[in-house]
């Protein structure tokens, strides 16, 4: 007797989300099936009916923790900003960002696994650039290495005053480079004098 296909949809998203959480912790080589599924209160069995491997199922739970994180952070572009280079976002707590916290760990990767990073790296990037119409031009990337290379020092630096100063310079960087490129062509932002 099959499982209702409710049941199984479930299941299917507490396996993701326990694989999200731990590969975001652990990498993929640090986190085990067993774990993955001893996480989600499921056993290994389980894990077969509804994945075929490991790199499948990391390369599923990426796309499913940047999904859960882009309904956390708020719509407009300043505000998605500010949200993803916070300490809160830099919180293990919250399960981790899988753009920034797995970067050098994706690289490593077989082509399906990456290409589920691309997709998450070309969604955010479009939410930046404030329309899913328009080009991921040079302002728009630059915004998106402060942003993911921001949150991925941060997270490694072991002086917390210094992670919170990479992010607030990131955080800045960023939203400089956002106001650059709302400016007509030709035209420069007003230098802020002091005295």
């Amino acid at each position: 007797m099959s499982w209702p296909s409710k049941h199984r949809a479930e299941t299917r998203d507490r396996i993701l989300y326990s694989a999200g959480r731990l590969f975001t912790e652990k990498g993929f080589s640090g986190a085990s099936i067993d774990q993955v599924m001893e996480h989600a209160g499921l056993t290994r069995g389980a894990f077969y009916a509804h994945f075929n491997s490991k790199r499948e199922l990391y390369a599923e739970a990426l796309v499913f923790r940047a999904r859960q994180m882009g309904e956390e952070h708020p719509s407009g572009v300043d505000g998605l900003i500010r949200s993803y280079l916070s300490s809160k976002h830099l919180s293990q707590d919250q399960g981790g960002c899988p753009l920034a916290f797995l970067v050098s760990d994706i690289g490593q990767q077989d082509p399906l696994v990456r290409e589920s990073y691309t997709r998450i790296f070309k969604g955010l990037a479009t939410k930046v650039a404030g329309s899913p119409h328009q080009s991921l031009d040079a302002s728009t990337l630059r915004t998106m290495v402060m942003m993911v290379g921001g949150v991925a020092v941060a997270k490694a630096l072991s002086d917390p005053g210094l992670s919170l100063a990479v992010l607030e310079a990131c955080c800045e960087g960023a939203l400089a480079e956002q106001d650059k490129s709302a400016l007509p062509a030709g035209e420069t932002a007003p230098v802020n004098e002091q005295q």
